[in-house]
């Protein structure tokens, strides 16, 4: 949760890119020369990182030429490639030795702290509102436990993640993910494992609310095993299979409540899940970004031989373009899109809106199930401060944190469709909601959102989240 804003603040700390810098004794080259041509690309400060995994996120190599008009920019675009790589705190841009038309790019950078362990306080419902106000911030719907994360493993940013839960959900997980197996660094590779039990389990949905059964004995089960590959031949583009296998198996009672919750009565499914995703991202940030565009398309086959209790064909398009409107001012647009073939599938397949960061603002105390669904969201910014804050006993490297506060206003609105609604009251039609709020980002990828919203119902209220929400 705590991980979705870091590239906006470290490219945030110390922006400034020097231009251009010589060595003692040299001088800049006259303006009437208009390019220059790269004899050297050198990079420093990294001790674990390795170079040739920086070299290839630069996208420039020794023999190209830079015209003066577009150096500024294309040093910036550089920078901040590898600032969205998420390895680094801090990088600098520059030229340096210069002789004649030819000079070296020289890129300076800050590693992050690679090594985290730390404690797990998680809710277990979809979102604080839910939890503190429907549940009654119950600590018995709070998962507790420890999650340690080792990033750059081997200097190829690399990670490998693992975690050990209690509380509502007792959870194993291990996670390893490798983008670069090959020497051009295109190929990757991961693999994840995990497995979690409930001893409450969402078992319905009525009036668009989500009902739930509990009892002392475990009453869900979930195994997971799965592996991915990856092909990144550029630096905006990359295309990813994923292919997972998947068992599920419920208490007899949860199947005689709701038969349709695995489907036909069942107590137990399995099936297999292959999904390719292409995605693309050209922004100022991977992460929170303010100028630029992001896509996201994947279609997926769920159920494949033996393995095919679930069944489906699924298709989904995010997309999202950043724009900078005045200094200090942004605006964004953004789609999020599911569909399903067939609609007829069991409950636990059916999650549309209130899911995950499939919702609109406004409407986070509803889930509306369904096999398809479109959101449209338009969010206005307004920067209102930036400043940084020293950290008293850290060492030098980490004790700056970078903070930038927004204003914004916005406006969303979806539609979700089931064959089935039964009792719900927003499904099949047309929604929308709005407010206004305030973002807080910093470094580490830490994002905390501030809303009041309101929506067709008539409903407003206060909202926080911890993810950007485009």
């Amino acid at each position: 949760m705590l991980r979705c804003c870091y590239y906006l603040l470290a490219m945030i700390c110390l922006m400034g890119i020097v231009l251009p810098e010589t060595a003692e004794g040299q001088s800049v080259p006259a303006k009437d020369s208009s390019y220059l041509v790269v004899r050297n690309i050198i990079v420093t400060g990294n001790k674990k990182t390795r170079t040739t995994v920086i070299m290839r996120e630069i996208s420039t190599v020794p023999g190209d030429t830079i015209y003066y008009r577009d150096l500024a920019e294309t040093l910036e675009e550089r920078r901040k490639q590898l600032l969205n790589t998420s390895l680094f705190l801090n990088v600098t841009a520059n030229v340096k030795n210069w002789n004649g038309d030819q000079a070296d790019l020289v890129f300076e950078v800050w590693e992050r702290w690679y090594t985290f362990a730390y404690p797990i306080f998680k809710l277990a419902d979809r979102n604080f509102n839910q939890w503190w106000v429907e549940k009654k911030h119950s600590l018995s719907r709070v998962n507790i436990g420890v999650s340690g994360t080792q990033e750059n493993l081997t200097g190829r940013n690399d990670a490998l993640n693992a975690a050990l839960q209690f509380g509502y959900t007792q959870r194993f997980a291990l996670q390893y993910n490798l983008p670069y197996i090959d020497k051009h660094f295109r190929h990757g590779m991961g693999i994840i494992a995990s497995y979690k039990r409930n001893r409450e389990v969402n078992d319905s949905t009525s009036d668009n609310k989500q009902q739930f059964f509990r009892k002392d004995e475990f009453l869900r089960q979930v195994y997971l095993v799965g592996l991915s590959y990856s092909y990144r031949r550029a630096i905006n583009t990359r295309h990813q299979v994923f292919v997972n296998y998947n068992y599920e198996r419920v208490a007899d009672s949860v199947a005689i409540l709701n038969p349709n919750y695995l489907g036909k009565g069942r107590t137990k499914i399995s099936y297999l899940d292959i999904a390719y995703r292409l995605t693309y991202i050209k922004a100022d940030s991977w992460v929170y970004p303010l100028k630029g565009v992001s896509i996201l398309a994947e279609v997926g086959k769920r159920g494949i031989g033996p393995w095919n209790d679930i069944s489906d064909v699924h298709f989904r398009l995010n997309m999202a373009k950043y724009w900078q409107l005045r200094p200090k001012t942004f605006g964004a647009l953004g789609i999020r899109s599911m569909a399903k073939f067939s609609n007829d599938q069991p409950y636990i397949n059916q999650q549309a809106l209130g899911y995950s960061d499939d919702y609109l603002r406004g409407l986070e105390y509803y889930v509306i199930d369904g096999t398809s669904f479109a959101i449209f969201k338009s969010t206005l910014r307004q920067e209102l401060l930036s400043f940084k804050i020293k950290l008293p006993v850290v060492p030098k490297k980490f004790n700056t944190v970078p903070v930038r506060i927004f204003a914004k206003a916005f406006g969303d609105a979806g539609y979700a469709y089931n064959k089935y609604p039964g009792n719900s009251f927003l499904n099949n039609r047309f929604l929308y909601t709005g407010g206004i709020g305030l973002d807080m980002v910093s470094f580490y990828d830490t994002c905390l959102r501030i809303e009041y919203s309101f929506n067709q119902l008539g409903q407003k209220g206060l909202f926080l989240h911890t993810s950007i929400d485009m």
